[in-house]
């Protein structure tokens, strides 16, 4: 989609199908689809050429309503607070983009983060609205996140992760299990937990498997190195916590900290780093590793 890559968040925008309704116009489908939204907030977006037909050509106030209409827009967030740290690129060519990714930061757009993402940040960086990340990591989590930069080899990298032919390592600050044997295989079944954005370990067949190695012992606390087999959220924090051994800062396990809506506290990072990635390139069979240059000590 010809996204303008001089556009102020530089990304690409979301999608909407227009519902079933009787409005007249597109806006107020849109008013009526995001109640949250007031509709100078839309009026504002339309005239700022924010709101895009599937050709992405600006819309219009006057934009006749049509159900099943592919309508595109960018989410946005007024005064959005800035979050101070750097991400910093390691590699880029013409089909991947590889980044250090610093604590705090999100990686996709979601809730109160627009443009401090890092997908916004990289996309404005490089004038590259097509950027697109190829997995996630947690908003707490620093390290190494994986990117596309060309959507014509984008389903073959994405691949790698769906069949687990991802190779991922680790790295996490917790205490010390002297009472455990390592290495040691954490095979658990997740769900949804409460409150809503947190995951417990529940009865049932495993749905998820992290190996975890010592790599050093630093008296009270050890530095682990972390395998996820599977790819499930917070998974290595809950496999830690359930251990006995929560990683050091975690603001929801294995209890809930921090306050709703209190801001961050940047003292006080997750000691969690996404430290390696290796894989086979679909493309050219090279094999291809990452490191990461955060370090959690």
């Amino acid at each position: 989609m010809p996204v303008d890559a001089r556009s102020p968040s530089n990304m690409r925008p979301s999608t909407l199908h227009l519902p079933r309704g009787e409005w007249a116009t597109v806006f107020a489908c849109l008013c009526a689809h995001f109640p949250a939204i007031k509709p100078a907030t839309w009026q504002e977006r339309f005239a700022r050429g924010r709101v895009l037909d599937a050709q992405g050509q600006p819309l219009t106030l006057q934009a006749a309503y049509r159900e099943g209409l592919k309508v595109h827009y960018f989410r946005e967030v007024p005064a959005e607070t800035p979050i101070p740290f750097a991400e910093h690129v390691l590699h880029v060519d013409e089909h991947l983009l590889v980044a250090d990714k610093p604590h705090f930061l999100p990686v996709m757009p979601a809730g109160e983060y627009v443009e401090q993402t890092l997908q916004a940040r990289l996309a404005k960086r490089l004038g590259n609205a097509d950027l697109v990340p190829l997995h996630r990591i947690d908003r707490h989590t620093a390290g190494l996140v994986l990117f596309s930069t060309n959507r014509q080899s984008r389903a073959q990298y994405q691949a790698l992760f769906r069949l687990r032919q991802m190779d991922k390592c680790y790295e996490a600050l917790a205490p010390a299990l002297e009472n455990l044997t390592f290495p040691l295989l954490r095979m658990t079944r997740l769900d949804a937990g409460e409150p809503f954005f947190r995951m417990q370990e529940v009865e049932g067949v495993a749905n998820t498997e992290t190996r975890i190695e010592v790599a050093q012992r630093l008296g009270k606390d050890w530095l682990y190195r972390l395998y996820p087999v599977t790819g499930k959220k917070h998974q290595l924090r809950v496999h830690m916590a359930a251990l006995g051994a929560a990683i050091l800062n975690d603001p929801f396990y294995p209890q809930v900290t921090d306050a709703q809506g209190a801001p961050d506290d940047y003292s006080k990072p997750l000691k969690l780093l996404a430290r390696g990635l290796a894989f086979d390139d679909p493309l050219t069979g090279e094999r291809r590793r990452f490191e990461s240059r955060l370090s959690l000590l």
